[in-house]
């Protein structure tokens, strides 16, 4: 299960966070004193990431399993095997701001073995994230290590960024995990990625003349919900590139980023804002894959019969 920490911006004093559930189809937080919808437009430019296909997870049966210590077969060898703390410590520092996964495992745990082949197929697909590997029961430096991150079951997933723990699971399958993956490392996607008010505006400034629908995805951090629908967005972002723009920001990621929360009258989460032309024309709150697509094709000028 993900542990989910309370969020807080310190500059907003009025924000009751909920926890959110992997299984809710939201999640909820509160403001008082909410605003109107209000966007103030400044001229600008906003670079788009670059473009990079993720492809299914098809696992041989020949893969490694993470029972194999020591030097990296060929097979995994994308998959960093940690031996102690300082090792650990060191390739978070290698990684900067590039997601890391790691999984904490042992060499007794069956689901450990059925969970790492699915890591290794993610390691050659995603080249912009590093994986790890910590043995738990290898040797005392690796207990000492899972004694020292609060590892209490395996297999545990652990997603860092800027030596930053940002997300953890336990006990979860190759489904979640791609989804996590793809969550957490946005550098792969076409999904414009904002990082606050500033970023919003310009994405709503290139696209003013055009036509083209903004589909600004609004979620958090530890939200289970958000994650679950993100990979349809994901898939949506190439298929639909001519005539929609998919963007994404976390309401918790910074202070700019609630105070736009708040403007928006974000309740909850993940809520999906529709913009043409400056103008929000609609929302949709909920993770179902099949609204948010009939809402996407309404708002784009598609006639949809429910």
């Amino acid at each position: 299960m993900a542990t989910v920490a309370n969020f807080s911006a310190k500059p907003i004093t009025t924000v009751i966070p909920r926890l959110s559930s992997a299984v809710a189809s939201t999640s909820s937080f509160v403001f008082f004193d909410p605003k109107p919808n209000s966007l103030i437009l400044k001229q600008s430019w906003v670079k788009t990431p670059s473009k990079r296909r993720f492809s299914a997870v098809k696992v041989k049966a020949s893969a490694a399993s993470p029972g194999k210590v020591g030097t990296p077969a060929a097979k995994d060898e994308k998959v960093q095997k940690i031996h102690s703390g300082e090792e650990f410590d060191e390739a978070l520092k290698k990684a900067k701001n590039k997601l890391v996964v790691v999984e904490f495992a042992t060499s007794k745990s069956d689901q450990s073995s059925k969970i790492y082949p699915f890591m290794v197929e993610l390691s050659r697909t995603c080249n912009d994230v590093d994986f790890l590997l910590v043995m738990g029961d290898e040797s005392e430096k690796t207990r000492e290590l899972c004694r020292r991150e609060k590892i209490e079951k395996v297999p545990h997933f652990s997603f860092y960024k800027s030596m930053e723990k940002i997300h953890e699971e336990e006990g979860i399958g190759p489904d979640q995990l791609m989804g996590d993956v793809l969550y957490y490392g946005d550098s792969h996607s076409a999904v414009v990625q904002l990082h606050g008010r500033a970023d919003v505006e310009k994405l709503i400034d290139e696209n003013r003349t055009g036509g083209k629908l903004i589909v600004l995805d609004v979620g958090l951090k530890h939200c289970g919900p958000c994650v679950k629908v993100y990979p349809t967005v994901l898939k949506l972002s190439r298929s639909m590139s001519e005539s929609v723009v998919f963007a994404r920001m976390n309401g918790d990621e910074n202070d700019s980023c609630m105070e736009f929360l708040k403007d928006m009258n974000v309740i909850e989460v993940p809520t999906f804002l529709f913009i043409r032309q400056g103008d929000i024309c609609g929302r949709y709150v909920g993770s179902g894959k099949g609204e948010l697509i009939g809402e996407i094709l309404r708002y784009s000028g598609v006639r949809v019969t429910y």
